[in-house]
């Protein structure tokens, strides 16, 4: 029986959607258990490398048959051969994409609520991107879309703004805030670069995981030989440390990068990311129902208006032309 494929592109966006929302209840419900935010890093490249590594390995093989064609990403692999991309590129992608993103993310998740990272992670993304868009690639924004970014930057500084307030009595809220914005910053470098370069989704996925954990694990083993960080690892539940392998690395990188890029497939880049921007909205209702955190009139005002923000910038980026040239590819979203 074959399968419609707007039913495929449905299906792709539900798991997706489900995917990044349940990514900030899930992370922030993690600070609780035994595990620490390092330790939840090495967690989710394990789990990513697990499918993406063997993934990388298989394209690269194919990819020195048969070159492909119409890819504006530069030719060549690296990384012994497990990365489509070359070294400079995977390098470049996998540092700000993996590397530094999951270390800011994951440690916000530690200082902050839920509901501060629905807001400040996927939230502050379009503003970052418009930014890097203007000094990086030296484009123009439209006047609509300036009035939804700044619709954006009004809803974070609601939820920020009360976090820096707070700090005068102790409170840590600021901290994770910081974090969640330069992770948000960094994975809004990774999705220009992606553009620059005009590069594959699933390349570029799996040259981010195949830099990650190359990187990231002697590193990390050796800080924990050392003494230098703390782990816990050993020492959690191991139901808890396969869940974390799965869902972060799995589910969070692998399954919903392929379903992100079916989605962009199905209904295209703009509709795609129209259909994501109810994640900030739903994974702060999911952090009040299931983590008891509390929504504020700062919160609550604050998500309405990067909600509204997304999707005004997003309307309005539908309805401009697409410049000569341009690609309508996107990287997998942050998540």
């Amino acid at each position: 029986m074959r399968i419609p494929p707007k039913s495929i592109g449905i299906a792709a966006a539900l798991v997706t959607i489900s995917i990044w929302t349940s990514f900030i209840v899930i992370a922030r419900a993690s600070a609780a258990l035994s595990l620490n935010p390092m330790d939840i890093v090495f967690l989710r490249f394990i789990g990513a490398a697990l499918v993406l590594l063997p993934w990388g390995w298989w394209l690269v093989r194919r990819q020195r048959r048969h070159p492909p064609a119409g890819l504006a990403a530069p030719q060549g692999d690296s990384f012994f051969g497990l990365s489509p991309l070359p070294l400079r590129t995977t390098v470049m992608v996998g540092s700000v994409g993996g590397l530094i993103y999951s270390v800011l993310a994951y440690s916000g998740f530690f200082f902050a609520p839920a509901a501060h990272a629905s807001v400040l992670l996927p939230g502050s993304l379009p503003m970052w991107t418009a930014l890097l868009t203007i000094l990086v690639l030296h484009e123009r924004i439209p006047g609509a879309r300036m009035f939804g970014l700044g619709l954006i930057l009004l809803g974070g500084l609601l939820v920020g703004g009360r976090s820096l307030l707070e700090a005068f009595a102790g409170a840590d809220a600021w901290k994770g805030d910081l974090f969640f914005l330069s992770a948000a910053f960094c994975w809004a470098s990774y999705a220009v670069m992606a553009r620059r370069f005009q590069l594959d989704a699933v390349r570029a996925t799996i040259a981010v995981s195949v830099f990650s954990i190359i990187v990231y694990l002697p590193g990390y083993l050796l800080a924990v030989a050392s003494g230098l960080l703390p782990s816990r690892l050993l020492s959690a539940p191991l139901g808890e440390v396969l869940f974390q392998t799965a869902f972060q690395g799995i589910a969070s990188v692998a399954i919903a990068g392929i379903t992100f890029t079916t989605m962009v497939r199905h209904f295209g880049p703009v509709r795609s990311t129209m259909m994501t921007a109810v994640v900030p909205g739903l994974s702060a209702l999911a952090a009040a129902l299931f983590l008891g955190e509390p929504l504020g009139w700062n919160l609550v005002l604050g998500l309405a208006l990067v909600t509204l923000g997304m999707l005004f910038g997003l309307r309005a980026a539908a309805a401009a032309p697409l410049a000569p040239g341009a690609k309508g590819s996107l990287p997998q979203a942050a998540g």
